[in-house]
């Protein structure tokens, strides 16, 4: 007989339509089982979504014909092989890190402080905001472990947890430290910078990431979702906790076969680690006492490869962390290439330029970032990688914003918030936390709709209001 496996998979089958409690409860209950029932796997929805981009190249792209459909279909998906390499670098590298012994030690020791609900929700709402604005791939494997550890200690419904952690995860992953378009507007001589090519000028960290107009709504959001996920949690008799007996008290990784050889020796000896990493950091004080501290793709990547190494101790160690992350980047390896696809058809045939201008030609210099915001609301849900909707969209914002005077600052990360709210409706992100925490896609998405709703009125209201009068021009 087949052992069970130490991930508790909870169902996403659609229930019958009975809910209870308030009228909120009820209404996302509601939203919860028409996901359940409707929503198509995820790798069949980036199918129908190439099917509807090539239907639409061909009605209103002004190339819109079949060959050009076809080629840039085709070199969408060999382009984005880099891009997508180095995002899945970043998932890996953060999964290995969070499963580090003195990482999850730690986590295992907030998890204990969760009593209840609420204490629930904030351990893993707050932890996942935390690691999220840290590197979006730490942030997605830490929220889905917090999630899976709370599960085990409070009855609540393991999906709607989930889906908090997800909403923490999509809140700072845009907009954070591991942002692709913050990080590539900041990256000298990166083929992303637009803002570069276009004035010779890069945009730091310090008036995208850190400064105020993002940072402030970005904590008032922190305040207002819990205060969401709380009213929303579905009564006892609606909920499906995770059974606890299904997951292991530690899931570790496969252990360690000793080999008292002199190769066994090094792959588990600390010396030759702590050279690594000793390398890495004097490389980059090297390169910040001379170039000032800046962060880009792969720095980050550099930083979490080091950081991953130093705490797991051992080469040995390592190596087996990293194989255990990559049984969860399979549905993100597989969608990546069909999502450039989809960026490719938009590009070739100027569908995202027909997209981009409609909201252009509605803008003046102060709401260019609120139609930016708007477009990529919509873009997203054909285009969720970040650097690659921004490979689409930027090209015709940046010119925009030159011309109307906007700011270059805010237009851009008027692009990232769109992806990070429209994100809650995209499964593509979804899929490795999911994956992670055991737990069905359209179950989650089903919540996660009304983050969606909360949080793409909000931030309409910042890039409407807020960020043109503060963000640097």
């Amino acid at each position: 007989m087949e052992k069970p496996s130490n991930i508790a998979v909870v169902n996403d089958t659609a229930d019958s339509l009975t809910f209870g409690g308030t009228f909120l409860q009820r209404a996302v209950g509601s939203c919860v089982y028409v996901f359940e029932g409707i929503m198509p796997d995820p790798f069949v929805l980036v199918i129908l979504l190439t099917i509807i981009t090539a239907a639409a190249a061909l009605a209103f792209a002004p190339l819109g014909t079949p060959s050009h459909i076809l080629i840039g279909w085709y070199a969408g998906i060999t382009n984005i092989f880099t891009f997508a390499f180095q995002m899945i670098l970043i998932l890996v590298t953060g999964y290995a890190l969070a499963n580090a012994a003195p990482i999850k030690r730690g986590l295992h020791r907030v998890c204990a402080l969760a009593t209840g609900p609420g204490a629930a929700l904030a351990i893993v709402f707050f932890g996942g905001c935390i690691a999220s604005f840290l590197n979006w791939g730490f942030g997605l494997v830490v929220g889905a472990m917090l999630a899976k550890e709370v599960a085990k200690r409070v009855r609540v419904d393991f999906a709607w947890l989930v889906a908090a952690s997800y909403s923490a995860w999509v809140l700072w992953t845009f907009t954070g430290m591991s942002s692709s378009i913050a990080l590539s507007i900041a990256s000298p001589g990166s083929p992303l910078n637009f803002i570069e090519k276009a004035t010779h000028t890069v945009i730091p960290l310090t008036q995208t990431v850190f400064s105020l107009w993002i940072l402030g709504p970005g904590i008032l959001a922190m305040i207002g979702l819990p205060l969401l996920y709380m009213a929303i949690r579905p009564v006892d008799a609606d909920a499906k906790p995770i059974d606890p007996s299904q997951i292991t008290e530690d899931e570790k990784l496969p252990p360690v076969k000793g080999r008292k050889t002199l190769a066994g020796r090094l792959e588990h000896s600390p010396l030759i680690t702590l050279a690594f990493v000793a390398a890495g950091i004097a490389y980059l004080v090297l390169r910040w006492r001379q170039h000032g501290v800046a962060l880009d793709i792969n720095t980050v990547i550099f930083i979490f490869l080091i950081a991953g190494l130093l705490f797991h101790g051992s080469a040995g160690s390592y190596v087996r962390a990293i194989s255990s992350a990559a049984t969860v980047t399979g549905q993100m390896m597989l969608q990546y290439p069909f999502y450039g696809g989809i960026m490719g058809i938009m590009s070739a045939t100027g569908l995202a330029k027909v997209i981009s201008s409609v909201f252009v030609h509605l803008a003046s210099g102060w709401t260019l970032p609120f139609w930016s915001y708007v477009g990529s609301l919509i873009i997203t849900l054909f285009i969720p990688s970040g650097g690659g909707h921004w490979a689409v969209q930027g090209p015709f914002t940046i010119p925009a914003a030159m011309r109307l005077h906007a700011s270059m600052a805010a237009t851009s990360m008027g692009v990232a918030s769109g992806e990070l709210a429209s994100s809650l409706l995209q499964p593509f992100w979804a899929i490795p936390l999911v994956a992670i925490a055991g737990v069905g896609v359209r179950r989650v998405l089903g919540f996660t709709f009304a983050s969606f709703l909360l949080l793409s009125v909000f931030y309409g209201v910042v890039y409407l209001l807020i960020a043109p009068a503060f963000a640097t021009y």
